[in-house]
């Protein structure tokens, strides 16, 4: 048997996979977004259920400071151990920081120690079991340290300058200015699906490590990477939420 094949195989039959969801309340633009009703449900809903029905965690853990969305979350099955603490739920507080401490919480008070953490943001409400699970086929491999979800978006990106002059901040890899004719771009779509070795995550507080390359990129449709970050990315997400298989099934004429 094929070395790499064999320890693929033991990775997915032994791994322990903690989805982590993080949930914070006292959100801002958007108040109350993550129990907030998105076509009927909280918006934390679909997170959960989607994490669910990839059956590939051991635990699925919401992790929030609000006593009001740990219930929520409880009645969509999701774990709430306990309360993230006051001094990690401000408006500078750093989900990194907040992971970090519920792992070490974890290991301490539970004896649990996952191999993988997964990060599962509820603001990307079109996300889909498949986006988790090609993830994790990509995690399988033993030397992926690192993967995340992208999208697709123009190759070139500007900044403003004096008089809102247009300023590119990465250089062409072309002096054509035809897309087609340079390397495509990709962004960071949200957070559709983060996952790291938790070994990598505690020594850097990183689940995407730009400089190295160790970090392998996942590419989603663009019209499911919605980030709900302002009140009209909310609107185009539940439109785009309700009519999803009208959207799926026109795009298929195309091909």
């Amino acid at each position: 048997m094929d070395g790499c094949f064999f320890v693929c195989i033991m990775l997915n039959m032994k791994s322990k996979m903690l989805a982590v969801i993080p949930a914070r309340g006292g959100s801002k633009r958007i108040p109350n977004k993550n129990i907030r009703p998105l076509n009927g449900k909280p918006l934390i809903y679909y997170t959960i259920k989607v994490a669910k029905e990839s059956k590939i965690f051991d635990r699925i853990v919401v992790d929030t400071d609000s006593p009001e969305i740990a219930k929520v979350a409880r009645r969509f099955g999701a774990e709430v151990p306990f309360l993230r603490p006051e001094h990690l739920a401000g408006d500078k507080a750093k989900v990194a920081d907040a992971i970090e401490f519920l792992i070490n919480r974890l290991k301490k008070e539970e004896n649990y120690s996952p191999d993988l953490v997964c990060l599962l943001q509820t603001t990307s409400p079109l996300r889909n079991v498949e986006d988790i699970t090609k993830c994790w086929e990509v995690m399988k491999n033993p030397k992926t340290k690192s993967v995340c979800t992208i999208t697709e978006t123009s190759p070139w990106f500007f900044n403003l300058g004096k008089g809102d002059s247009l300023l590119l901040v990465n250089k062409k890899s072309s002096s054509s200015t035809n897309t087609q004719e340079v390397a495509k771009g990709f962004m960071l779509n949200g957070c559709i699906v983060y996952i790291v070795r938790t070994r990598l995550f505690m020594k850097n507080k990183k689940f995407v490590d730009f400089g190295s390359g160790a970090t392998v990129g996942v590419v989603c449709p663009h019209w499911r990477s919605v980030d709900l970050d302002y009140p009209e990315d909310w609107v185009l997400a539940e439109f785009l939420h309700a009519n999803k298989e009208k959207i799926e099934k026109k795009l298929k004429s195309f091909k």
